[in-house]
């Protein structure tokens, strides 16, 4: 049956869809003004919105300015990036992000969206987490763009490439890639865009979030991402040919790929003599040992390994443990939760009650709990010197994991003594060989093994001997300087 077409339906007016969607929240603001030379409705999100700007910059050339059409906003007030559309979707998002939306008649369509965000956030300070006497002070914020400008002032180079993307429904976070071009490997590129666009998610808080979704295991508990808070450190890494993450709202940058030794390094080393820097690298190396075998070893040796005690240390034992009514394994277990549980407490709490709670908490605990036989002396001072030793690790993600796997190797111990140390050892060795960071070996360069980059692994080598880029960063310019020429310059006291 033919049919007459119906009369094409008015559409809305656009004021009066805008008006709907962002009527119920109060801080919208919508604005008619009929004393100006041309009329105009005006509305913005009053929280998004500089106030100083929208009364300095657009408020005044509005209302002394005559304009006809929603393009001639664009001759008048001198801000850039002014867009003129009638898509709605477009102008919620504008909205949404400080723009400022200017109509000057309910009949046209059109509309013009001037840039007017209100951007909040800290000033650079002291570095929190990855403090250092020496070198520069200076920490990233929650500002992407305050963030990009301490990188490139830092690495003023037209090679320096940007690329940002958004990830989140909701949050909308603006997030972004930064490489060096002319020395990255293209495919840690790709690899990182790739797996950003693949994440969905509706709200990213932090980079964090990026990191644990772009992870190569998500089941491993060692961080496949190194997060840092310090500019100078992320140029450096960026000149080694490596991809940075930043993430807009927060005040730590990603980067990848890293290896398994990289989290072993302050950036202080690079500040002090080669010596020095190598001493401290392998002063954390023993450290994280002992805070994981340490424990352990105790329980191993007093459940099956009597015969490994010295004579010597025999009666101390016996007399530290005469009065103690557990086993070994939950003397150690008892001690172990203890610390975790002070150290919990004094970094949820204020920093001030934080402090006192730690250090009294644990004189206070640990002294009442060997008086009253819940356990010996011996073991409290094991544990204590463990914790210590944990807290050399220079990145606070590392950290975490090594006080997590603490546990698995204390049930090891219990299980099969020395042979349950040294098969919980296995696993996390297979594990760690099994590993990779953006596709590319965790243990590299020991495994596979690279004896060139072995230089700044374990131990810093004197800058005149790290003349090569790390193996990972592909054939396309491997080459830090010249090193003949930099041996035939040397200083005259030489």
């Amino acid at each position: 049956m033919f049919k007459w077409p119906n009369k094409q339906e008015k559409k809305p007016k656009l004021i009066e869809e805008v008006h709907n969607i962002f009527k119920k929240s109060t801080d919208f603001l919508c604005y008619h003004s009929t004393e100006a030379v041309s009329p105009y409705w005006i509305y913005y999100q009053k929280s998004l919105v500089d106030s100083k700007k929208l009364h300095e910059m657009i408020l005044p050339y509005l209302q002394y300015y005559p304009t006809e059409k929603a393009k001639d906003i664009k001759k008048i007030i001198p801000i850039e990036g002014i867009i003129i559309t009638d898509n709605i979707d477009e102008i919620k998002e504008k909205v949404m992000t400080g723009f400022v939306m200017v109509q000057l008649s309910k009949k046209d369509r059109n509309c013009a969206l001037i840039r007017a965000e209100l951007h909040e956030t800290r000033s650079v300070t002291v570095p929190e987490v990855e403090f250092s006497v020496l070198g520069p002070k200076e920490a990233f914020v929650e500002s992407l763009d305050t963030n990009l400008n301490l990188i490139r002032k830092r690495l003023p180079i037209e090679q320096l490439r940007v690329k940002e993307v958004t990830v989140g429904k909701l949050s909308k976070t603006r997030i972004a890639v930064l490489y060096v071009d002319h020395i990255v490997d293209k495919e840690n590129v790709q690899t990182v865009l790739q797996r950003l666009s693949d994440i969905e998610f509706d709200h990213i808080n932090d980079s964090t979030y990026v990191s644990q979704m772009m992870a190569d295991n998500h089941s491993s508990p060692f961080p496949q991402l190194l997060g840092s808070e310090r500019p100078d450190r992320v140029v450096s890494i960026l000149v080694e040919g490596k991809v940075a993450i930043i993430a807009d709202g927060s005040p730590q940058a990603m980067i990848g790929p890293t290896t398994l030794v990289e989290f072993f390094s302050s950036f202080e080393d690079y500040y002090l003599n080669w010596y020095i820097s190598s001493f401290f690298r392998l002063i954390r190396f023993f450290s994280v040992t002992f805070s994981l075998l340490v424990t352990p070893l105790y329980v191993a040796v007093l459940s099956y390994h009597y015969e490994l005690i010295p004579r010597d240390l025999m009666s101390t034992l016996i007399t530290s443990r005469r009065e103690v009514p557990l086993p070994p394994i939950l003397e150690a277990v008892f001690l172990e939760l203890t610390i975790e549980l002070l150290r919990e407490a004094g970094a949820r709490l204020p920093t001030k009650v934080g402090q006192t709670i730690g250090i009294v908490g644990g004189i206070v605990i640990g002294t009442a709990s060997v008086e009253a036989g819940l356990t010996s002396n011996v073991l409290l001072i094991m544990v204590a010197l463990a914790a210590l030793a944990s807290f050399t690790t220079p990145i606070y993600s590392m950290g975490n994991t090594i006080r997590l796997i603490r546990f698995p190797f204390l049930l090891f111990a219990e299980l099969w003594g020395l042979l349950g140390i040294v098969l919980c050892f296995s696993f996390m060795l297979t594990h760690l060989l099994r590993l990779t960071s953006l596709g590319r070996p965790y243990l590299e360069p020991m495994y596979p093994l690279r004896l060139n980059d072995l230089k700044d692994s374990l131990v810093r080598f004197p800058f005149s001997t790290l003349s090569k880029r790390p193996v990972f960063t592909g054939d396309k310019n491997r080459s830090r300087f010249n090193q003949k020429q930099a041996q035939e310059k040397k200083d005259i006291d030489e």
